[in-house]
């Protein structure tokens, strides 16, 4: 569900005082379940400590809590919320508002969904896979349906171990766009059965990635389009997963698989710094016989 960031309409000043520990339970319940939640604390004046938050589940209708003490307080901050929500990566710390009676100081917290790497197959890839998702500040689910596969001895790092059903492997999971979703199962069928979920939701992944051959990749790309998906569906699919820098361990595969999601975060074009900045041909001039030495 998409919220557009327009003009908030007025709100009524909630008299009910949001505690901190009240605040931070309903922000952590609204990101985890793939919901985004922005929390501003006033810092100067006589209500200083008083807050107020604006929560975005992921369905449903957007909700405010708490109040600043004023009406006028409270649309200015709204308003703010509204500009954090739009990149809660980079909006955090003091703020100040004003309205035609003061200026204040607000302290702006702002969460998305919270970043998941859901791992689907608990195979020797999907080992390294977990531990690069955790460094690279995922919250890590191993989903398998051998028992002996997705246990905490082999994946220690991981935060949920699935045993699921390769037939409707989702079922204990919830896919939101904060969800990553990695398929290194054992079997072409296992793939197919997964993606067709994955394209068949409402809600979908912030990324799907799937190992294989080109020709594993293709088998499974011809079934769907059997099955009714449509072809543009399919170029979102990350298959084969990965950066090209020629891996072939299973820990080298896991890092031209960290390198794909790091560049999905952060942009960039995947070549090499040297190739892109090329400093040696910008700033140096080609030596010539006569100013060798």
């Amino acid at each position: 569900m998409t919220h557009d960031p327009v003009t908030p309409d007025p709100i009524t000043p909630d008299p009910r005082i949001l505690d901190a520990a009240e605040a931070v339970q309903r922000m952590l319940s609204t990101v985890e379940a793939g919901g985004a939640a922005a929390c501003l604390t006033l810092s100067t004046g006589s209500e200083a400590g008083r807050r107020m938050m604006v929560m975005r589940p992921l369905e449903g209708a957007e909700t405010v809590v708490g109040s600043l003490g004023a009406s006028a307080l409270d649309r200015k901050a709204r308003e703010l919320a509204v500009e954090a929500l739009a990149d809660p990566d980079g909006s955090f710390g003091l703020k100040e508002i004003s309205t035609d009676d003061e200026t204040v100081e607000v302290y702006v917290e702002a969460r998305g969904p919270v970043q998941e790497l859901v791992i689907v197959g608990a195979g020797h890839i999907a080992q390294p896979l977990s531990r690069m998702g955790v460094l690279l500040g995922f919250r890590v689910a191993v989903l398998d349906d051998r028992p002996d596969f997705a246990t905490q001895e082999r994946f220690p790092e991981a935060h949920r171990l699935i045993a699921a059903d390769f037939t409707d492997p989702f079922v204990d999971i919830a896919i939101h766009p904060g969800s990553h979703v990695l398929l290194v199962t054992r079997g072409h069928k296992y793939d197919y059965e997964c993606l067709l979920r994955l394209l068949r939701m409402d809600l979908r992944p912030a990324y799907i990635g799937m190992i294989g051959s080109r020709r594993r990749v293709r088998a499974t790309f011809v079934q769907l389009l059997e099955e009714g998906v449509a072809r543009p569906r399919l170029a979102e699919i990350h298959a084969p997963v990965g950066l090209d820098i020629k891996a072939e361990t299973p820990e080298e595969i896991a890092v031209a698989v960290a390198a794909e999601l790091v560049k999905l975060r952060r942009g960039g074009t995947g070549a090499s710094l040297r190739d892109v900045e090329r400093v040696a041909d910008r700033f140096f001039a080609e030596a010539t016989p006569e100013n060798e030495t």
